[in-house]
Order: structure tokens, then sequence, then C-alpha cells
């Protein structure tokens, strides 16, 4: 599971869409919201949102960062002319916060909601299950006020109405219970059943019967994509504010973007000695960890996955990618590199015909890998996995390159301790 970052303009809009559904019609979110990015032309936007020179508007940076209060970044109960110049004023300005430095390129425009408290409600996910913060005490100061905030851990499998959920509402004036009860009941279910990993209000707020989202910050688990892609619409998981894509990175995103296959990268050190080029999200994540709990964290140099069954040329294209990083250069203490080719037990992706495209890179990169003392272990099963197994073990013999191969009969990250077992310190 890789727990992705999305704008609050998009948790806003899938909680406009789907909330009513998980609270049988109770509660709804009107939606009106508006994204500004560079390319708008801000001039025309009430064409298609009359409301906006309607109403009175809030206006803050959408670019995967908090505290846009205590920084002076947003502009509250304005009208459309004063969000406008707000705007223009600070596209594509350059901000420091705290060690980091982004641009501001991504604004959200919403109604301004008048109220007088200001409430907290979180759910993140745990090991051992899903924990639902919540507190009266929310706003700008709830990091200040912590010891205000209630919690409750919904375990796996538990269903959210047999949960106790008025152990969290004994802050709240009793004439709010039922509202705030059922409020949290329906953002759970939504939490639970749209794939998300993490939901934060702060704050909501009560006004008269309804409970109003006036700030979201929200996760998805990426690997849930496929089964929710009509719930999430079109949806972008954006980098995290001052991330910058590398050449590489930005590259495997496009291949991606132009793919029914899903094909992912993060470069987390290009200096690092343990590569992977892992099949399935799942996967990706169960082999990262294994590295991190055997202490080699520093030297995991990549994290990412090729799934869904890509082709011949885009397996060939994401393999080449990742060796062309790996060989740069030689690690300058002398020591092996490890290339991990893994993956579980594959449903419908061919084995021998994603193994075709990464022969072809490795063969292609052959002079580098002996140079760089690289050393390949392979374990995949699914269908076909014999066959490219056995061309990957006679490609090592014919590349004098050490390529180890396994099959399903061997533990999953099994090729991780082999690796990090003999010359990983």
């Amino acid at each position: 599971m890789a727990q992705r970052g999305i704008r609050e303009y998009d948790a806003k809009n899938m909680l406009a869409r789907h909330l009513p559904q998980f609270s049988d019609g109770r509660f709804a979110y009107p939606g009106k919201v508006v994204l500004i990015d560079p390319e708008t032309v801000i001039d025309l936007l009430p064409r298609e949102h009359p409301w906006l020179e309607t109403e009175q508007l809030v206006v803050k940076p959408d670019k995967l960062f908090g505290k846009r209060a205590k920084q002076g970044l947003i502009l509250l109960d304005a009208d459309y002319e004063e969000v406008k110049a707000w705007i223009r004023s600070r596209m594509n300005q350059h901000v420091q916060l705290r060690d980091v430095e982004g641009t501001l390129s991504h604004f959200l425009v919403e109604p301004f909601v008048p109220h007088e408290e200001e409430h907290y409600l979180a759910i993140k996910s745990e090991r051992e299950g899903d924990r639902v913060h919540l507190s009266r005490y929310g706003g700008i100061y709830i990091e200040e006020n912590w010891d205000k905030v209630r919690d409750l851990l919904v375990p796996i499998g538990d269903d959210v109405e047999q949960t106790d959920i008025d152990s969290l509402l004994v802050d709240f004036p009793e004439e709010q219970h039922a509202l705030v009860r059922g409020f949290v009941r329906a953002v759970f279910r939504f939490y639970a059943d749209l794939g998300y990993t993490y939901l934060e209000m702060n704050p909501f707020v009560i006004v008269g019967d309804a409970a109003v989202p006036l700030d979201a910050v929200a996760r998805l688990d990426d690997t849930e994509q496929f089964w929710h892609a009509k719930d999430w619409g079109d949806i972008e998981f954006p980098s995290a504010f001052g991330g910058k894509l590398s050449e590489e990175e930005q590259f495997i995103k496009s291949l991606d973007e132009k793919s029914g296959a899903s094909l992912k990268l993060t470069i987390l050190n290009p200096q690092g000695r343990i590569w992977t080029m892992i099949a399935g999200g799942g996967a990706s994540v169960i082999y990262a960890d294994t590295v991190a709990d055997l202490g080699h964290c520093d030297a995991l140099a990549n994290y990412g996955e090729y799934s869904g069954n890509p082709n011949t040329e885009e397996t060939y294209l994401y393999a080449r990618t990742i060796l062309d990083l790996m060989t740069r250069e030689p690690d300058p203490e002398g020591r092996p590199k490890y290339l991990l080719i893994g993956g579980g037990i594959a449903n419908f992706t061919d084995v021998a015909n994603t193994f075709e495209g990464i022969v072809a890179a490795l063969e292609e990169y052959a002079d580098e890998l002996r140079r760089n003392n690289v050393r390949i272990l392979v374990r995949r099963g699914g269908p076909n996995y014999k066959v490219g197994l056995e061309n990957m073990r006679r490609l090592g013999e014919r590349l004098d390159v050490p390529i180890e191969v396994y099959g399903p009969e061997t533990h999953m990250t099994e090729i991780v301790t082999m690796a990090l077992g003999e010359n990983g310190k």
C-alpha cells in the first residue's frame, strides 16, 4: 500500500459525490469548489460557477501543505474581485515553509461559511485498524489543544455502526450528539469504502442541522485505484510541496499516463546500492519494508512498481531507466550493488513477456553491470514464470553477470535477505 496525498479540491469533490450515499441522505456537501492554476482564465470562471460573484468566498493554496492560516495564506470573507487580486499577486510565487521552498501554483476557492465554533475530525489507518480522532476544539490551534482530542480505534472488520462513537462526544453539547455521531459514522464509511488511508477535517463546523468540512487533508491507497477508478474520477496525485520530479521520474510518469498498466518510480537515494524492480504495488511496499526492517534504509535507492500487464516495450523502458540510474557510477567503497527483481505470484501478467523487456535492458547494460559489480536476484511466480526464470538464468551465463533466479517455492522477500545477509553491510 502506497499512501498518496491528493488535493483538497479532489477530496471535497469526492465528498460532494459520495457522502450522501454513506449517510442515507442525512449529510451532503454542496461541492462548490473551484481549482485555479496558472492556465485558468480566472475572469471566465463565473460563467460556469455563478456563485463566485454572488457569495462571500475563501481562497487558499491547494499544494499539499498545512498550517496555511498560520502562514497568512488564507483569504477569508472576500468577494470575487478581492479573490482574483489575491491569487494574481501570489500565483507562481516562491515561498519558504520551514525547511521547504516551493511555488504556489494551485488555489482553491469556495464559499465562506460563517460559524462560531470549529471542530476536528481525523481518521488514520493503523496496523490494527483505523483510528478516529475527534475534538470539539479544532482549528489552527489543534496542536496546542491536542490534550482535548479524543480517539478511538475501530479494529479491522468491525462495523462502525456498532462502535461506541459516544465515547468521543463527551465534550460536545448533548443536543449535538446525534448529529456529530451520524457525521462521524458517515465520514468513516466514506473513508473506508473509497480507499482512504488518512482523512482529516480541520475544521469542520456545525451550521444548523448540517456538518460542513471547511478544510480537508487526504491520502489514498493508490493500490486501490483499479477498483475505485469510477469513484475517484480523474484524480491527480501531485508531488509534495517543494518536491520536484527528476527527469527519470518524469519520464516514467509520462509512460504511466499513456499506458493501461501501472508504472511508478520514486528515486530515494541515487547513490544507494539496493535497487528494486518490483511487480505489483503491494509487493513494492513489502520489499521496501523488508529492506527497512533489516536496517538498510539508507542503502535503498528507489521505490516503485510495474503492474497491470505492461507490454514488452513498456517494461524495457522502465527497466532501462532503473539500470541507467543504477550504473552511472560504482560504489565509492567498491561494494557490490544489488538489483532485486521481485513480486508475488501474478494472476494475469505474463511473466515471460514482461521479462523479455527486462532481458533486453540487461543486455544493453551488460558492461555497466559488470563495471558496477552488480548482483541480480530474481523471485517471481505466475503465468509462464518458468520460461521467464530460465531466460534470466541463461542471460546471466551469457553476459557473465551473476543472476540468481527463484520461483514461488521461495518466500517472496527472501531474496532481500540473501542479498543483505552476505555483503549488505
